[in-house]
């Protein structure tokens, strides 16, 4: 019974092995498990028969790598650090917006749980009771994704092939960017609205999830525009692949903002521009590409664009920035920031007359 243990816990010790390195030499993994080589090779072949891949590289000092396409799915060793972080992982999966995925995140949370030990499992399980997942906003309903789908479009974007669909949600957003804007306009060429149901074939290169909705972006040679399909719109043809493509450069090198830019759910209710006495490299880490865009004005300034459901949303980020800023186009949200103003005004015990330029409190917002 020992020497079963034993031999049940090299084979798991190996398999970590093979995890943690794309590739072993067989005297590196004997001299780790304290074993021969040939005891190595008995027991790269057991761990063949229970269905895993694991590909032998010839060479003077020969070894071995994890391959694919083995029959099952090796067990990962993870540290306490790595435990947790797959388990809130998991959580965010029980909250999830792709169908079915709340159910197959329990299982595996179950299972993460009862392997873990009692110090970690602690840690994991007030992840469950202490955190609470806070609703979208949005008042439109969640459409809820089926995982086949998205990795219908995922392989698609991988392997570059082409991919037919019919899109029944409405016309896709344009996403072209003309040579106006290029060089520095607002105006961007909006395309010819299409109707709610129409057949595509077009280059798909990225998914991107943004409150809590994914889009596909591609590029539609047909039309010559790079558009963002919402995937719940998206019903592929049979058979959904075509042809290889050549890929093309990405429209833009941060695609996250380039998509949040163009979607009709990016309309916010209250917008405002600002011009921050700031670089922008210094303000643009500070604002998520929810909440807007970051341009930079010359060396020391930058253009914000911000939007929000309300205006205290907006004020919110521009307090965030700890930077003096001037709101140039929004009439609405210099009104309220005088509010604002006035409110920590009558709350400062101390009068702003005696605040010096030097403090903390001197920076407030020039409306």
């Amino acid at each position: 019974m020992m020497a079963m243990t034993q031999s049940s816990m090299r084979l798991l010790t190996l398999l970590s092995l093979l995890q943690a390195e794309p590739y072993r030499s067989g005297s590196d993994l004997a001299e780790r498990l304290q074993v021969s080589r040939r005891t190595v090779r008995n027991d790269i072949d057991r761990l063949r028969e229970c269905g895993y891949a694991i590909d032998g590289v010839r060479g003077s000092d020969g070894g071995y790598r994890l391959g694919s396409g083995g029959t099952a799915v090796p067990p990962l060793v993870l540290d306490d650090d790595e435990a947790i972080a797959v388990a809130i992982g998991l959580h965010a999966g029980v909250n999830c917006i792709i169908g079915g995925m709340e159910e197959v995140s329990l299982q595996a949370l179950s299972k993460l749980e009862r392997m873990l030990p009692a110090r970690v499992r602690r840690h994991v399980r007030n992840l469950g009771h202490f955190v609470v997942p806070m609703p979208t906003d949005n008042a439109q309903p969640v459409p809820i994704v089926d995982p086949s789908l998205l990795t219908l479009l995922a392989g698609s974007c991988e392997r570059h092939e082409l991919l037919r669909f019919h899109y029944r949600d409405g016309a896709p957003v344009p996403a072209v960017v003309s040579a106006r804007q290029r060089s520095g306009a607002r105006t961007v060429r909006r395309a010819t609205p299409l109707p709610p149901t129409q057949r595509f074939e077009v280059e798909p290169y990225l998914l991107v999830n943004r409150s809590h909705r994914w889009y596909l972006l591609a590029f539609d040679p047909s039309g010559g525009d790079w558009r963002i399909f919402l995937v719940h719109g998206i019903e592929p043809c049979t058979p959904p692949a075509g042809r290889r493509f050549s890929p093309r450069p990405l429209p833009a090198a941060d695609v996250h903002e380039y998509v949040g830019r163009r979607l009709p759910g990016s309309a916010w209710k209250v917008q405002a521009t600002a011009t921050v006495e700031a670089p922008a490299e210094t303000v643009r880490p500070m604002i998520a590409s929810a909440e807007g865009r970051v341009e930079p004005a010359g060396a020391d300034r930058c253009t914000v664009v911000l939007g929000g459901e309300t205006p205290a949303a907006i004020a919110g980020v521009l307090a965030r920035l700890d930077a003096d800023f001037l709101v140039e186009d929004s009439p609405e949200m210099a009104r309220y920031l005088a509010g604002v103003a006035k409110r920590f005004r009558r709350g400062s015990a101390v009068p702003m007359a005696e605040v010096r330029p030097s403090e903390p409190g001197a920076r407030a917002a020039r409306t």
